[in-house]
């Protein structure tokens, strides 16, 4: 049988990208997931795809006898983690949420494959570690500085990897920080699909397209960015999940590394709009807002470290992020009437 990997948050959005490459490279993926912020179909929707059902445990990181229960049933030969709560303002608002599951969950993760005997890890960690960055493109080596409850739980969770690889030699670990993830699977049967107002632009701009909101609000036009609003480096969410399996594979060879996943390229706000336009063939109606308390002008990635040690490049451009999106929305759309 291939190799089990344990994908916590395996149904979310990057999760479920993640498991549809991990078996397309030949590995088993086994799902862990609490379903809080996932469709309940998603499971159905990668058998689709994969064309064989994924296995599945209903599970929270926060339960240790449930991780337990989960080593003993799958001989599980690596974690891909991504169970964490992940949007900056929410964790503003609710620290202590943030600090129990991103930083208690992974303690009680770490826990159970030590149990296990399980010490090869791919860990999901974020651009947001760096703060306002002082460089850009922005290297691994740039200070961090967490501007935000969710920043610094990725840094505590950094540190505690740290720390765990000095004193055990043997684990092996793979901290990928992500940029921003956009788009969605060829397919168009999984995706991106916040239950309440996203967080992040893309997915924002999509139900604007979709007239399920208004307009998009343009946080500040007046940054020192060539047309003014801020830029971001975006990765196409199946480049991101193949980053993944470059990881893995590194590790299983003993390398552990700390890269950034990003395509090197920023594009501002209006470029973004633009493009999800031409997508979509649709004006999108759009205003300029006072700036948001902590955005930055420009995050961007320096790439070289992945590229170099992973063998990892972005293979899809915008204009793939905002027609995988779209038709993710229109799939979305069919199905719901």
């Amino acid at each position: 049988m291939a190799e089990q990997i344990l994908v916590t948050g395996g149904a979310g959005y990057i999760g479920s990208h993640v498991v549809v490459a991990l078996h397309e490279a030949g590995y088993t993926p086994v799902i862990f997931d609490n379903f809080n912020n996932a469709r309940r179909d998603v499971p159905v929707r990668l058998a689709q795809i994969m064309g064989t059902a994924p296995s599945v445990i209903e599970g929270d990181i926060r339960d240790s006898a449930c991780l337990d229960q989960a080593f003993q049933e799958h001989e599980v030969g690596g974690v891909i983690h991504l169970a964490a709560h992940k949007a900056v303002g929410e964790s503003v608002a609710k620290p202590l949420a943030y600090f129990d599951n991103n930083v208690g969950g992974f303690l009680n993760l770490l826990g159970a494959m030590e149990r296990a005997g399980c010490k090869r890890l791919v860990f999901s960690s974020s651009a947001t570690v760096y703060g306002e960055p002082d460089e850009t493109p922005t290297p691994e080596t740039a200070p961090r500085r967490a501007m935000n409850p969710y920043g610094r739980t990725k840094i505590i969770c950094e540190e505690m990897l740290q720390d765990l690889c000095t004193a055990d030699p043997e684990w092996a670990v793979g901290v990928l920080r992500y940029f921003n993830p956009a788009g969605a699977h060829g397919s168009a049967l999984i995706g991106e699909d916040p239950a309440d107002i996203p967080n992040n632009l893309m997915p924002y701009i999509a139900k604007v397209a979709t007239g399920a909101l208004a307009k998009i609000s343009v946080f500040g036009n007046d940054y020192d960015t060539p047309d003014g609003t801020g830029v971001r480096d975006y990765i196409h969410v199946e480049d991101l999940a193949e980053g993944h399996v470059l990881s893995l594979a590194q590790l299983r060879q003993g390398n552990g590394h700390l890269v950034n996943l990003g395509t090197g390229r920023g594009y501002s706000v209006l470029e973004m709009i633009a493009a999800y336009q031409r997508a979509t063939n649709r004006q999108l109606p759009y205003e300029i807002v006072a700036r948001r308390e902590g955005d930055v002008p420009i995050y961007c990635a320096k790439t070289e470290k992945a590229r170099d040690l992973l063998g990892f490049e972005a293979k899809r451009g915008l204009d793939e992020m905002c027609a995988s999106s779209w038709a993710w929305m229109q799939a979305q759309e069919r199905g719901n009437d």
